[in-house]
């Protein structure tokens, strides 16, 4: 049993560590002492998560129920809870004062759990790592009447369980807010080097695993010959192959010489997995949304041929003459739990597939493109409704490209893809495998950090968001600005409602607000900003549509924000 003391300890001296090569050898040596049963958990945790991504499973803890528990376990008002956020700024610290302020009034709260868990030792300091993630289980678990309460409890428990210290980081874990710059690489590298592995064949099991925690397991059950038996299972979604940006089609054509060249729709990811009878659809972000998408269902299953597949595709919203109607539809389809049916009349989708990772038994992933496609067209009939393989033009000349490019502008799509046909398909990277043209736009991928009460005529709204870049150096968000334009009444509604249970804190007309969507953002330049962490504002930034199919992770970096200044000022 590994102390969830031990998993403290384990990040401070993390937080307090600048590189990434000290923080590998001091996770690997906590991985190699973990106990077996604590390993992929402490994989997931370390990140600041529970569960793995595939999963789909959230802990669904808002912050004002974390407040609630905070409150009880440590005896004081939810008003003094709120206030000590606004001087801290981190809910991690503010669990830690909290609890450290007044002990005589917290309460221990172990009669709540005596007879469900006669095991629990019932002494500050004393749980384990797995007790912890069990906890943070029951939470995700609770569902029904009486659910929300039950989730105060079980926080309540670790709150009066653990040391100041440890609640710390249990608050911070709950929020999914860790934050402490340990990322997927780094507990790549961790495993890798706490297990006598190479770093290509752990790299290449998480790929298709898309699971660290369970990689690690095998790599210390069996090494390299255990991770090498991994490999893509129907159901379990994994990360979808991104591109590059490329300025033109001459420059594309430079790095590859010979191409593979397709329109780039104007759509939605989409990754299908079928397996007999039984389909699911999942977004970039690896959500369910089967339910959602009950016509792209059907269509699946009656245009795919092969008994089980994992197909990579763009679900584009059409309107009546097949043109494509706006981004914000297709969102609007895969976010519909109710009245499913009309909408799907109403918002109609063709789905558009390009790849192929898995078919009857093989995978594909390391296969070259010209043959992940050949299999792919051989397994979906020609001609069948909402769904098709798209069409794939190799070439040399980059003449042949700009006329596909100008096509799929004028059908309404975003651009063209330009692929290497040798390249095999890489979950979850980002390479010049795969290249994007597309017009000049100046936008920004940014998450929203905060918000502002609006006034007048968005009275009760959230009337601008404050937006954030990232900084891969210090592991932290940078503010560079606000949007307030854009935004219609409809949409300021439906962001006001999203947001609701993302707001941890209020000063005023002030709002914190938890980094989780992303809003991809239009400016006319980049100016240099005292005004910003950032060092850098947005000149006239314009809300181009919300991300829902972006992670946080893959918002724009304050790297690339530098890169795009000079460059616009060497155009002047």
């Amino acid at each position: 049993m590994t102390q969830f003391s031990e998993f403290a300890d384990l990040c401070i001296k993390i937080e307090n560590i600048p590189g990434s090569l000290e923080m590998t050898d001091v996770f690997s040596e906590f991985l190699k002492n973990v106990d077996d049963d604590e390993l992929a958990v402490s994989c997931y945790m370390v990140m600041g998560e529970i569960f793995p991504a595939w999963t789909g499973k959230k802990l669904g803890l808002g912050p004002n129920l974390l407040y609630s528990a905070l409150s009880k376990a440590a005896g004081i008002s939810l008003d003094k809870i709120k206030t000590l956020l606004r001087e801290t700024g981190d809910v991690g610290e503010t669990t830690y004062r909290a609890l450290s302020e007044d002990k005589k009034s917290q309460s221990t709260f172990s009669s709540f759990f005596e007879e469900e868990n006669e095991s629990d030792s019932g002494s500050k300091g004393k749980l384990s790592v797995r007790d912890v993630y069990d906890r943070l289980k029951e939470i995700a678990d609770a569902s029904g009447k009486g659910a929300q309460s039950q989730k105060i409890k079980s926080l309540q428990y670790l709150f009066s369980e653990s040391t100041p210290v440890e609640a710390k980081y249990i608050s911070r874990i709950a929020l999914e807010e860790l934050r402490i710059g340990i990322g997927e690489g780094i507990v790549r590298d961790s495993i890798a080097k706490a297990f006598d592995v190479p770093v290509s064949n752990v790299e290449f099991a998480f790929m298709v695993t898309n699971d660290l925690g369970e990689v690690a397991a095998a790599a210390k059950k069996g090494g390299i010959e255990a991770i090498s038996h991994q490999h893509i299972q129907v159901n379990r979604p994994v990360k979808m192959m991104l591109a590059q940006v490329t300025n033109s089609i001459e420059a594309a054509f430079a790095e590859l010489d010979e191409a593979a060249v397709e329109w780039k729709f104007d759509g939605a990811r989409l990754q299908i997995h079928k397996t007999g009878d039984e389909i699911h659809l999942f977004t970039r972000r690896l959500e369910d949304v089967t339910n959602s998408l009950p016509d792209v269902v059907s269509y699946v299953a009656d245009a795919v041929t092969a008994k089980d597949a994992v197909l990579d595709g763009e679900a584009v919203a059409i309107d009546e003459n097949g043109h494509p109607r706006p981004f914000q539809d297709i969102l609007r389809r895969f976010r519909r739990k109710y009245d499913v049916e009309n909408t799907s009349r109403d918002i109609p989708i063709h789905v558009n597939l390009f790849d192929l990772l898995y078919a009857d038994g093989e995978s594909y992933i390391e296969k070259p493109l010209t043959e992940r496609r050949k299999k792919l067209s051989g397994i979906v009939r020609p001609g069948a409704k909402g769904i098709s393989v798209d069409d794939l033009t190799i070439t040399k000349d980059p003449e042949a490209a700009a006329e596909i490019y100008q096509a799929a502008l004028a059908a309404g799509h975003e651009g063209i893809m330009i692929k290497n046909p040798n390249s095999p398909y890489s979950p979850g990277k980002r390479g010049k495998n795969w290249l994007k043209k597309k017009p000049v736009m100046d936008t920004l991928d940014l998450v929203v950090i905060g918000g502002e009460w609006g006034s007048g005529k968005r009275k009760n709204k959230i009337g601008s968001y404050v937006l954030a870049c990232y900084d891969n150096v210090k592991n932290v968000f940078l503010e560079i600005g606000r949007v307030g334009t854009g935004l219609s009444d409809e949409l300021l509604d439906a962001l006001t409602e999203q947001f609701s249970d993302l707001i941890e804190a209020e000063n005023g007309v002030m709002l914190k607000i938890k980094p989780e969507v992303v809003f991809e953002v239009a400016f006319e330049e980049i100016q240099k900003s005292p005004n910003y962490p950032a060092g850098y504002a947005l000149r006239f930034p314009r809300l181009v549509r919300v991300r829902d199919d972006k992670t946080v992770e893959e918002i724009d970096t304050i790297e690339k924000i530098e890169r795009m200044y000079q460059g616009q000022n060497q155009k002047e």
